[in-house]
């Protein structure tokens, strides 16, 4: 589905450069001229991201959260209020359609997702209603901020709150609108869900504050050395939860409850973590630096000519210089010499996760048959 996003109006601050035309970031700046000092702003003090390009939807209705739990992939019937979680729409065989951050406050369920997924994702939600008492509807006049850094607390009497909220709780802005904290893509991360026509003054108020403006490139750099997927860029048609990371409860910061059912795409989930293995996982892939071209989001990473995985989100950061995102076949070892479109490409050792727990399907089969 395409999706036309209206140009951001803190696009009109003095050196913001806007993302590139056709990319999912089009609508919001991409840096205001520094880049890499933006980045160590957003990790080392408080900088400000406008991210007001996320479509945002909310539910209401006496059974918002039940009738939500039954449809999505994570455990939120008992979510309370002020509460937060990331959660999955799957298809019938498990793939990822939609990843989205749910925040529960004030008999409101306030939803945001990429901006081209999100009108494909109200339109299920609206159709699975069926009788329940929960009402999905666009929120368009509500927009997404974010601040990063470990100096956010300096900004608790500006945002007009007593203290800042942990892990996934949210609390509401004086104003309108709530601020919630995110456990990525810094250990120090916070979005502001604001009315839209609140934008400017929040931005210029935080700014004026000490909040440092950086751009998506920043965002995006930190997210991808977070090891932090994102729905389009570094998932294709093919990919199920397990290979991106996104198994686990709330509290596990995850996307997928593993104890809940009730849901399209259940099967596979099941089934992977009980009897099998993902075919491919989500790593870190250090790039050449020297290389005259950069590859790009989607293309092929090759081993000897032959195709083993595919290239995700391609950032340079201020540390670790050109990296990526990719989803490699899980058989690959991670010393593997890489090719990733024109550039050679190696896998980041730590970023490889551990599969080599014993599965409980498994144990069970080998029980039954006295092993």
């Amino acid at each position: 589905m395409s999706v036309v996003v209206a140009p951001s109006p803190i696009l009109a601050v003095s050196g913001a450069v806007a993302g590139a035309a056709g990319s999912p970031d089009a609508a919001v700046a991409w840096h205001y001229g520094d880049p890499f000092a933006e980045q160590r702003a957003a990790a080392q003090r408080v900088a400000i991201v406008d991210r007001s390009h996320r479509f945002v939807l909310k539910i209401t209705g006496a059974e918002r959260l039940t009738w939500l739990h039954t449809i999505t992939s994570q455990h939120i019937a008992n979510l309370g209020e002020g509460r937060s979680a990331e959660s999955l729409d799957l298809d019938l065989n498990g793939r990822v359609l939609h990843h989205f951050v749910l925040t529960e406050l004030d008999a409101t369920v306030w939803i945001d997702t990429e901006a081209d997924r999100g009108p494909a994702l109200l339109e299920f939600l609206a159709k699975m209603v069926f009788w329940a008492d929960a009402e999905p509807v666009g929120a368009a006049d509500h927009a997404v901020l974010s601040l990063l850094g470990p100096r956010a607390d300096a900004l608790i009497e500006t945002l007009g709150i007593t203290a800042l909220p942990d892990t996934y709780e949210a609390v509401p802005l004086p104003d309108g609108g709530f601020l919630r904290r995110m456990p990525w893509p810094t250990a120090d991360s916070f979005d502001l869900v604001i009315p839209r026509d609140q934008l400017a003054d929040r931005w210029a108020s935080l700014t004026a504050a000490g909040a440092e403006p950086a751009g998506m490139w920043a965002f995006e750099a930190l997210r991808v050395a977070a090891l932090r997927p994102r729905i389009g860029l570094d998932t294709d048609e093919r990919t199920i939860p397990h290979e991106a990371r996104w198994i686990g409860g709330v509290d596990e910061h995850g996307a997928v409850h593993l104890d809940k059912g009730c849901y399209r795409g259940q099967e596979t989930v099941a089934r992977v973590h009980n009897l099998g293995k993902p075919p491919r996982h989500l790593v870190l892939v250090h790039l050449d630096g020297s290389a005259d071209e950069r590859p790009v989001t989607g293309e092929d990473v090759t081993a000897g000519g032959r195709a083993v995985g595919r290239l995700g989100t391609v950032i340079d950061h201020y540390e670790f210089g050109p990296i990526a995102l990719a989803l490699i076949k899980r058989t690959i070892p991670a010393d593997t010499a890489l090719t990733a479109g024109p550039t050679a490409a190696a896998i980041d050792p730590d970023s490889v996760p551990a599969d080599d727990a014993p599965q409980a399907g498994r144990l069970a089969v080998d029980r039954l048959r006295g092993r």
